[in-house]
Parts: structure tokens; sequence; C-alpha cells
């Protein structure tokens, strides 16, 4: 019996062209933000620690306009309604694992035929006096690198012998992930990743050639 194909696809830098939470970030400048952004890559802090600190520096009296700037900052990457399409096409499960916040994630991808229940992301609360960032999808025991939102847990919940595991991303977040996937799709710090790794993987630039990539894998 054939496996299921499913698909995880990364947010930030892999749908959008664009890290929304860095420009967030750029665009506000709150105080001692880009420290915190060099110990994450620096892996001092973990991106949870460094996402929830990064974003309490932010007053929750500007939230509309934070909100406003990271939903209009956005470009999505060119051939995502097509993959999409080609997903429904062909039955292939699509998921969006992303390390992004609700706040700007669900309103970007509200255009697209994606059900609510397949966006995995972060959470937020504005409640308070500055932003707190909420982890609904945190690590599960068979990982402790404080993800916040914990890609690999969501791959383990797929397993491997029913299901053809895809990932898709670009980044830090995605780095544990590909480690677990029988494909990559691979940009940017990803590639390097996965060559080093020796792991099993594409690069791309626009989800067409994401596409292309699927359809060679049916001629095998």
């Amino acid at each position: 019996m054939s496996k299921q194909r499913v698909i995880f696809c990364d947010f930030d830098g892999t749908i959008t062209v664009n890290d929304d939470i860095v420009a967030i970030m750029k665009h506000f400048q709150p105080p001692g933000w880009d420290t915190i952004v060099e110990d994450v890559l620096a892996k001092r802090v973990s991106v949870r620690e460094g996402v929830g600190r990064m974003f309490a520096l932010l007053p929750t009296e500007r939230r509309q306009e934070i909100t406003d700037y990271a939903i209009g900052n956005v470009t999505i990457r060119e051939g995502f309604r097509e993959l999409l399409e080609y997903c429904r096409r062909e039955g292939i499960t699509f998921l969006v694992t992303s390390g992004g916040i609700d706040f700007f994630v669900y309103p970007v991808l509200s255009p697209f035929p994606i059900p609510e229940e397949n966006i995995y992301c972060n959470g937020s609360d504005f409640n308070g006096s500055h932003i707190e960032i909420l982890w609904p999808h945190a690590c599960d025991e068979h990982c402790h690198n404080d993800c916040g939102m914990c890609k690999t847990a969501i791959i383990r919940s797929y397993p491997s012998d029913t299901h053809e595991r895809i990932l898709i991303g670009d980044s830090i977040t995605d780095f544990e992930g590909a480690k677990l996937a029988d494909l990559v799709f691979a940009r940017a710090h990803l590639v390097d990743l996965c060559r080093e790794l020796g792991l099993n993987y594409k690069p791309f630039e626009t989800f067409h050639e994401v596409i292309r990539g699927l359809e060679e894998l049916k001629v095998r």
C-alpha cells in the first residue's frame, strides 16, 4: 500500500518572501530586539525564549498598528496558490507549520483554501501592557529544543510507516524537522544544513519548482 503524502510547510521566508517577525522588529525598533535575534541565531537562547522576549518589548496599545504593518508587509512567494491546487488534485495533505504568530499568520492565509485546523502557529495575548506570546504547540517528550511551535512534534504525529513526509522551509526553525522528512524542499540557510547532513533535498526559490519536484516523484 502506498504511503499518504503530507507536506509540512514553513510560513515566514517560505510561503512569504520576507520574515514577518524580523520585519516587525526592524520597523518598530524596540530597544534590545537585535541582541535577542543574535542570541537565537547563535543558539544561546531557544527560539521560544527569543520570540517571547522580542514581542514582550512591544506595548499592546500599538496592537492595531503592529497588526496592520505585519499583514500589509507580506509578499506571498510565487506559485503558492498553484501548489495548493496541485495538492488538492493529487490528494496531498498540506499543513502550514509556522513559528509565526496567529495575529498575522491567519489573516495572511485567509484568502487561500487552507482549513484552519491545518495551520499550526503560535498564539498571542494582548490583554496585558505588552504582547505575550502563547505556545499551543509546544515540544513533546521527544524534543528538548524549546521550539515554541514544535515542528518535529507535528511531523511525528504523521507516522513514517504510513506517510511520506515532505518538508518545505528555509531557516533555523526547520532544521530539526528536515532530519525527519523523506524529502526537503529547501532555500536559504536550510540548503546548507541539508548539504552538510547529506539529507535528501531539492533547492527552490518559487513554488513552481516545488510542484515540478513533486511531479518528478510520481515518475520514479
